[in-house]
């Protein structure tokens, strides 16, 4: 244990009071050769927030002195939330107690109240630790001595004041990046210096480009970086060829959908004669080319993902290996790292091997086409593809078993529709609709949950340091939440202290082509704790899985590139004490850094997703939709369309009635007519209004057994802003982050 981690301790325990520098120095015997250090780590401390400083100069940690320690969540009303780092409810900090902090500052707040008959903790920021925004985005607007620009980000309250010599040429209406020189105080607004003009607001593309330097993802690679990798041969040396498997004569295939450049990953099969199956995962060898610390893996580290964002890639190499020399285009020559596993027909992998290779895909194929060929038996393409048909039925029979394994050790299958966005050559969405998750995508799907199991479990058991794809238990109040819901809809779960997934599985099942099917799975979800990467192996709870990696994705995935290094020197006898001890605290900084692109990268794509839908929707005011409602609040419902969108039917546009939210059956009831508007319920809305900025769309409801005329005549006229779901302090951060959807796919994966 060093230093910090023994005055952090030392200084939770139930007996301590605070005391100075030199009564700590003194209780820990610090010689006084090394006092200056000591006080360098007592000011670090306190720098970082881990320690306070009180008005006589002693120390505390925070949580022991009625002070909290967190992020500041703002609210376009100027007032905020501290959200604990530390297990604890948020703080509500009104107007007056900010005290110049800002949306994203990191900070020390003092509780004022504490909590009390339902009202939440209130308080005030004492100190700011790390400010959140060195840069804003926003709309300049000038003015005759000065100008101004409003922040994009709502949260920022406050607009930012551009001295005339500072506004670099920016005129009224445009976007730009503004630097903040000056931090606001009580009276005083932020003040700063316009870096960057983006362009004007609705040129083509401006709206994304926001999205992306907002989140500051990276848009061109340095010119080190592209350098470094136009530089790479493209041919394979002769001595890589000498040792490793030659597996070129055997028939594998790319499946990926048809806008996929970045193949990295490709699947054979063959029944054996005992009649198991022998599946070989194939995965591009980008560790051949990005060695440990050249310039490409440092790039890649800081990117940690590449971003996907509706009509262009944010990749996290350059596309001279993500499209080119990486990629396992059809019928050349590319160096993988390859895992056979033999399966018998329960789906246990009875034997798997995992050799450096060298690969020649047969085909690269679509899962539209794979999907004809087994679902549609689409003669051309049976024909065109006829020396891969029986394999591709092999592989149909392998999915089929390995999902049914799945299922019966209760691993949580949600059956979600995602989202596909068709915008126009102007940018424009034109076509919102589900993605279809057909038989084709789900052999991959499949097939690469098995090799990361396989690969997890075998480097768990080899000792090493390694980066796990770990889903941590469930909280229980929450899922105690989804179980009374349940109950309440009419289904029975057997239940017991330690949850199991199958538990929550057999929920899934029992409403299975139900109307309430989505809203249990998305509650479900909501109850669950979100997946992330770790140097532990403490097994993933929504898989259902002891031991899971990422293995299979090195061209999109740090994780996978990362531990591809460490496979690749394990199989080859290179790793003694010396590098298990470096490793260590690589695969540490790694699973941290990953985890938190992953979040701003799934941040960026689902506002990306939520501005073009609502772009979308603006077209359609008025129009007429039936939804489901997908979440119910205090200050109203969120109905979700066939074509994943969604909407809300704010109280005030309930007008026939005072309603009141029931927290346990998750809806609103009206105190007179007793009207209730639960989840799951079916229901007709029309599009009322769309605001892009804020990408909130709103809906009224549309009465049954109403003529026309009467429809005329009760027609919700909003002659006020309708009022956001922000705009009740009453309601935490968390619970407006746990209305709001939540991103589906890699939360359990």
């Amino acid at each position: 244990m060093n230093i910090r981690e023994s005055l952090l301790e030392f200084m939770n325990e139930q007996a301590y009071k605070p005391m100075s520098v030199h009564e700590l120095a003194k209780i820990f015997s610090v010689p006084r050769d090394e006092m200056k250090e000591f006080e360098k780590i007592i000011k670090y401390m306190e720098k970082d927030g881990l320690i306070v400083r009180t008005r006589t100069d002693h120390f505390g940690v925070p949580a022991r002195m009625g002070l909290v320690l967190g992020k500041l969540q703002g609210h376009q009303k100027g007032y905020g939330f501290v959200i604990p780092e530390e297990v604890a409810s948020d703080v509500f900090i009104p107007i007056s107690n900010m005290n110049g902090a800002m949306h994203g500052d990191r900070v020390i707040a003092k509780v004022t109240k504490e909590e009390n008959n339902g009202k939440r903790r209130e308080g005030e920021i004492l100190r700011i630790i790390e400010r959140g925004n060195k840069t804003v985005i926003g709309t300049y607007e000038d003015s005759r001595n000065f100008g101004f620009v409003v922040p994009d980000d709502k949260r920022i309250y406050q607009d930012i004041f551009i001295p005339k010599a500072e506004r670099n040429g920016a005129k009224t209406g445009q976007i730009v990046i503004v630097e903040i020189t000056e931090w606001p105080d009580k009276r005083r607004n932020p003040e700063g210096r316009i870096t960057e003009i983006l362009g004007n607001k609705g040129e083509k593309g401006i709206d994304i480009l926001t999205i992306i330097k907002k989140y500051a993802l990276p848009e061109e690679f340095p010119e080190k970086v592209e350098s470094y990798a136009n530089n790479i041969p493209e041919d394979i040396p002769e001595d890589e060829y000498a040792r490793r498997r030659d597996l070129r004569n055997i028939k594998m295939v790319t499946i990926d959908g048809e806008d996929a450049k970045d193949l990295d990953d490709a699947v054979s099969i063959e029944v054996l004669p005992n009649g198991n199956f022998k599946l070989g995962v194939h995965i591009a060898d980008v560790s051949n080319y990005v060695k440990e610390k050249n310039p490409l893996d440092k790039e890649a580290y800081k990117r940690a993902t590449s971003v996907y964002l509706i009509d262009r890639v944010i990749p996290m190499l350059p596309r001279k290996l993500s499209n080119g020399i990486c990629s396992l285009n059809p019928r050349v020559d590319r160096l993988a790292l390859t895992c056979f596993m033999e399966i018998d027909r329960s789906g246990k992998v009875l034997d798997h091997e995992i050799v450096e290779s060298v690969i020649k895909t047969s085909e690269r194929m679509t899962y539209t086409d794979v999907t004809k060929i087994l679902k549609d038996k689409d003669e051309d393409l049976i024909k065109r593809y006829d020396y891969l048909y029986e394999d591709f039925k092999a592989m149909q029979e392998l999915c089929e078993i390995l999902n049914k394994k799945r299922m019966q050790r209760g691993a949580i299958d949600f059956e979600f529709e995602e989202s596909k966005i068709i915008l126009d050559e102007k940018g424009r969405p034109v076509e919102i609709k589900p993605y279809e998750r057909e038989i084709a995508n789900r052999m991959i799907e499949e097939f690469m949950l098995v090799c990361n199991e396989t690969i997890a479990e075998h480097m768990f058991w080899a000792n090493l340091p390694f980066v796990y794809r770990i889903h941590e238990d469930p909280d229980e109040e929450k899922l105690n939440i989804f179980h009374e819901f349940v109950y309440n809809l009419g289904y029975v779960v057997k239940w017991s202290k330690e949850v199991h997934p199958k538990a929550l599985q057999e929920a899934l099942e029992k409403v299975k082509g139900k109307k309430e099917e989505t809203v249990v799975s998305t509650l479900l979800l909501r109850s669950l704790k979100q997946a992330k990467y770790s140097p532990e192996c403490v097994g993933h709870f929504g898989l259902a899985a002891r031991y899971y990696c990422h293995f299979t994705s090195p061209i999109r995935r740090y994780p996978d590139l990362i531990i591809h290094r460490i496979i690749k020197e394990y199989i080859n006898g290179q790793i003694d004490e010396n590098r298990s001890a470096k490793l260590t605290k690589e695969v540490e900084k790694a699973s941290k850094q990953s985890s938190e692109m992953e979040r701003v990268a799934q941040d960026a794509e689902r506002e990306v997703d939520d501005l073009k839908k609502a772009e979308y929707m603006s077209e359609r005011i008025g129009q007429e939709f039936e939804g489901i409602i997908s979440s119910v609040t205090s200050f109203g419902f969120f109905v979700e369309l066939p074509n994943t969108i969604e909407g809300l039917v704010h109280i005030s546009a309930l007008d026939d009635d005072y309603y009141v939210y029931d927290e346990k059956r998750l809806s609103l009831i009206g105190e007179r007519t007793k009207n209730v508007y639960r989840l799951g319920d079916e229901i007709k809305i029309k599009v009322i209004k769309v605001d892009i900025d804020l990408r909130e769309i709103f809906f009224a409801i549309i009465k049954e057994n109403e003529d026309e005329a009467e429809d005329n005549d009760n027609e919700i006229s909003i002659t006020e802003p309708v009022k956001r779901r922000n705009d009740y302090p009453i309601v935490s951060i968390e619970e407006f982050e746990n209305e709001s959807k939540l991103d589906l796919d890699e939360n359990m994966d």
